[in-house]
């Protein structure tokens, strides 16, 4: 890595030591934010779940890259040198086709969430590599990847798990493979980490009272439509928080316009039948 500049965002959390010396001893001038843990500032403004610190200094300092850990380090979100996010789709596209060309990729795929973009799935295709997906949550990802014979998995937030070097998510070994293949591959951080375009996708929380509003008709009839709808351009999902009284309804196409129609549809029905 010697050359390669990084500003790394350790999010006055659990790496705020180790992440920088590692990059340093590996030959990067480094340029470390976030490491100044007084008990009280951990993810307060800056890592992976706050970038926007770290887009403006990599851009400031004319840096490579930039990595953004979160507080526990389990998580990581990279800028390019442009300043610009790359997430965790993006990054287990990247280290997946890295490790398939390297013959270690074990069950021709990776395994992600049913949130992870539709983009990252026909990327996957387009390389005879399939997505498995799973409910949301790491423990999922992880239980599918063991069952299966997996060994990359991981969220869009950037929870990558690479079952090959850790048990569960680990931010700096994931970042190392993103940076390992930066610098075999010669290119600029923009034009390697940037391997497909996603489809425009739109979330939405719409909150009830008690019940089971996605029993009704009216939500049913809503949902089969959108659906019918997106049928072969997109994807829809719509579960239930875990932690709130929510039900989360995300769509995701070709056509931005129609995913908005059809999450403003779902999202209404609901509304009325919570």
């Amino acid at each position: 890595m010697d050359g390669l500049k990084i500003v790394v965002d350790c999010a006055n959390g659990a790496a705020y030591q180790v992440a920088p010396s590692a990059l340093w001893e590996l030959g990067a001038d480094v340029v470390a934010i976030g490491v100044s843990p007084n008990g009280f500032n951990i993810n307060d403004g800056c890592g992976s779940t706050s970038p926007a610190l770290l887009q403006a200094r990599v851009v400031e300092e004319g840096a490579h890259i930039g990595i953004a850990l979160d507080g526990d380090a389990d998580r990581v979100i990279i800028v390019d040198e442009q300043g610009r996010i790359i997430d965790g789709d993006q990054l287990m596209a990247l280290i997946g086709i890295s490790w398939a060309d390297r013959g270690i990729l074990k069950g021709d795929g990776i395994v992600a969430t049913i949130m992870s973009n539709l983009g990252l799935e026909r990327f996957l295709a387009s390389r005879d590599l399939r997505l498995i997906r799973t409910k949301v949550g790491d423990r999922y990802v992880l239980e599918t990847m063991r069952e299966q014979g997996y060994n990359i998995g991981g969220e869009q937030s950037g929870h990558l798990i690479l079952s090959d070097h850790s048990t569960t998510g680990d931010g700096l070994v994931a970042a190392l493979q993103v940076l390992a293949s930066l610098v075999r591959s010669g290119k600029s951080a923009s034009e390697l980490l940037h391997l497909f375009d996603p489809l425009p996708q739109l979330l939405k929380n719409v909150r009830f009272a008690g019940g089971q509003p996605l029993e009704t008709n009216p939500v049913k009839e809503a949902i089969a439509d959108a659906e019918a709808r997106l049928s072969g351009t997109g994807r829809l999902v719509i579960r239930k928080s875990g932690t709130e009284p929510l039900i989360r309804v995300m769509a995701e196409g070709e056509d931005e316009q129609l995913v908005a129609e059809v999450v403003d549809q779902i999202c209404e029905a609901v509304k009325a039948a919570a």
